[in-house]
């Protein structure tokens, strides 16, 4: 699926949304942004040195999302620069899991805190809702606050964890913590209408 590029202004900042280009730019550019976001912060995917994307697999991965009627990747700019990404990809592997969809979003440190973040995935969610799905799931790390309290004021409720699902290089364990977003429910989620 693919998102035209869209312009929003936000905190007196110009805001681009557009779909990755399936060039060797835009996926160098996601991949030296993996390496970075995953250094900034304990609450995501893994550790910077364990990013090992190559160029080819990253511009696989650009194919398929802009193919997919079932996923999206929604790429962001602050004033011209790359500031992160936001994603949905339905769970299809059977008929009983069709109505749901899962959410991954980061952004670089210096891109939070001034509302990109809720911008785009109200935006991400309105095109889950458009595409029929009936629930949105995410997991959020133990410890990002920030995070869970944006995901809460969206209507995403917790409903369980993972006890130390996460175990650092210090020796240190932190949970992740489900999350859930009924769409059925037209009066819950006025946001998204």
């Amino acid at each position: 699926m693919i998102l035209r590029e869209e312009k929003y202004e936000l905190d007196g900042k110009e805001i681009l949304l557009r779909s990755a280009n399936e060039n060797a730019d835009d996926a160098n550019m996601l991949i030296d942004y993996l390496k970075t976001v995953t250094g900034e912060t304990r609450f995501l995917m893994c550790e910077s040195d364990e990013v090992k994307y190559t160029t080819e697999g990253e511009l696989s991965f650009i194919k398929e999302h802009n193919e997919s009627e079932n996923g999206l990747l929604i790429l962001s700019f602050v004033d011209g620069e790359y500031a992160g990404n936001c994603s949905f990809e339905g769970k299809t592997s059977s008929r009983r899991a069709k109505h749901r969809a899962g959410i991954g979003i980061a952004l670089f440190q210096k891109y939070t805190g001034f509302g990109l973040g809720r911008l785009l995935l109200e935006i991400l969610l309105r095109k889950i809702k458009e595409q029929g799905y009936e629930q949105a799931e995410l997991t959020v790390v133990e410890g990002n606050d920030r995070a869970y309290h944006l995901y809460e004021s969206l209507g995403f409720k917790e409903c369980g964890r993972v006890p130390n699902a996460n175990k650092y290089d210090d020796g240190t364990y932190s949970d992740d913590i489900l999350m859930v977003l009924s769409l059925r429910d037209e009066g819950r989620n006025e946001n998204l209408a």
